[in-house]
Order: C-alpha cells, then structure tokens, then sequence
C-alpha cells in the first residue's frame, strides 16, 4: 500500500518560525508599573464599562489598554519603556496624544479624558 502524503513544511523552517515567535514574546517585559497602572485605569473607567471588558495588551513598545481586548477599541497606552513615562488617551477619531507623566497618580489628571473614550465605545 502506497500512502500518499501531501507536502509539508520542513521540520526546520518550522523550527525556526517557532523560534522566531518565542523570540519576539521574549521581548516583551511587563512591569509591575505597567500593571499598577492598567489597574489604576481600570478603576477610573469602570464608572463607564463594565470592569470585565477592560483589557490589557503588552507590545514592545507600549502596554495597550483595550476594551472587549479589540484593538479597534483603544482605552489608553502606557509609554513606560523609555526614561520619560507617557500616558496615551484617544480622541473621537482614535488619535493618541501623549502625556508625559512623573508618577503612577499622575494618571488621575486624565480622568476625564479616560471616561470619555470609554463611554464613546460604550454607546
């Protein structure tokens, strides 16, 4: 009985393609400053969403705060991986603007902003 087989990837390209993701998660540092942060927004938008959807996202670049974890939804985005921290809110039309922050609390100066990107998604 001959069993033909259909091609498949080479155990080696699949290796590498394997080690290239582990590569790129292996970039990504999540800090406990990140995660106080995310949960500080989170008690500030709660007023306007349900805490359940609100999610986090880290990248390289910044760490994502999104609602229903849909990146079409941005809450906000913490730029804390460079010496001068940001906080990232969102206009009506999803541009960011950048805040730089000193500390963690600064982050209460946004509320407003904060809410109303939630509520906007909300409706």
């Amino acid at each position: 009985v001959i069993v033909s087989q259909a091609p498949t990837e080479s155990p080696v390209s699949m290796l590498v393609a394997q080690a290239e993701q582990l590569d790129e998660k292996d970039k990504v540092v999540t800090t406990e400053e990140e995660i106080e942060g995310f949960n500080i927004i989170k008690a500030i938008i709660r007023t306007e969403v349900d805490v359940k959807r609100i999610a986090a996202r880290d990248t390289q670049s910044y760490f994502g705060i999104l609602l229903d974890d849909n990146n079409r939804k941005p809450l906000a985005r913490l730029h804390f991986n460079r010496q001068q921290k940001y906080l990232g809110t969102f206009d009506p039309e999803k541009n960011e603007t950048r805040h730089p922050i000193e500390t963690l609390d600064d982050i209460f100066a946004h509320a407003d902003l904060l809410k109303a990107t939630a509520k906007s998604y909300a409706t």
